[in-house]
């Protein structure tokens, strides 16, 4: 038997729309200019939604090998964005495209329906992580969240940041991670740039030798991971404040590159006490403590 198809729902007063299918649940808000433009919007996600799946499905074999300078462009217009978002990182080292395909799934969704009607406010999560649009003089406020859904402080956005989309990353998340990071949020221009990122500058928060540290092949927890053989962290034994520094010190010095090439807004580092924060936008308004979990 195959999978189940699409499955789309209004939640609430009708204000969400949760679309579903196999492993990608997203979360859909919109503010419209015009009367209906919501219902309208929300019809262009569930349209571009079917299919897409299937489509990742198809070039799942190049979406998971190791990318490379010479490896030629996917067909599909979501494994695309996942190539652009990842390719710029692949002579750094180790990706898949599929270190972003969460974001470049909410950045498809969100393109759509922003092509079918004027909208004041729009966001796609897909997991935590978020593709945005701000029309001028609009705002959005959330809650940034650990990867085992800690609140860590609250993030406001403005249309005049220039930041599409935010994403999480770190060990104990839906993905396994290379290092040790409690949880890494990024901030770019598109949640798919936001989505690998955030990947990679997990895997760099790293005590590589530590006898506490528990690590075991990607494949052994998961068959079909992309990350093949690799060696993943499985548990994580509380650390000094001296491992947890140099651990975020090797993070924060990977994060600081990609904001200097463009890459990013801005991360914000946690590692069990620790913490850094790399670019000024997260200087400025983000609240690293306690906050409700907000969506507006």
């Amino acid at each position: 038997m195959g999978m189940p198809g699409p499955v789309a729902a209004l939640l609430g007063d009708g204000a969400r729309l949760h679309l579903s299918h196999g492993p990608i649940d997203l979360i859909i808000g919109a503010d419209a200019v015009q009367s209906g433009g919501r219902q309208r919007a929300f019809a262009a996600a569930a349209a571009r939604f079917e299919g897409l799946l299937e489509g990742l499905v198809a070039e799942r074999p190049l979406l998971s090998a190791p990318l490379h300078p010479t490896t030629p462009t996917p067909k599909g217009a979501v494994a695309r964005r996942m190539y652009k978002a990842c390719q710029p990182h692949c002579a750094e080292g180790f990706v898949t495209c599929m270190a972003a395909v969460a974001g470049s799934v909410a950045d498809e969704i969100l393109a759509a329906m922003v092509v079918a009607e004027p909208l004041l406010r729009a966001y796609v999560n897909n997991g935590g992580d978020i593709a945005i649009h701000l029309a001028p003089g609009a705002r959005f406020i959330t809650a940034m969240a650990g990867v085992t859904g800690a609140d860590l402080g609250r993030i406001t956005l403005d249309a005049a940041d220039g930041v599409g989309g935010m994403a999480t990353s770190g060990a104990g998340g839906r993905s396994h991670s290379f290092g040790i990071a409690s949880s890494v949020t990024v901030l770019a221009a598109s949640a798919a740039q936001a989505d690998v990122a955030a990947t990679l500058i997990a895997n760099a928060v790293d005590v590589p030798d530590h006898s506490g540290i528990r690590r075991s092949p990607a494949h052994d927890l998961q068959p079909d991971s992309d990350l093949g053989g690799r060696m993943v962290v499985t548990h994580i034994p509380p650390l000094t404040r001296a491992d947890q520094n140099h651990a975020l010190s090797l993070g924060a010095n990977r994060a600081e590159a990609m904001l200097r090439q463009g890459q990013i807004a801005g991360a914000a580092l946690f590692l069990q006490d620790e913490q850094r924060v790399v670019g000024t936008y997260f200087g400025q308004n983000a609240q690293l403590q306690e906050a409700n979990n907000v969506e507006t």
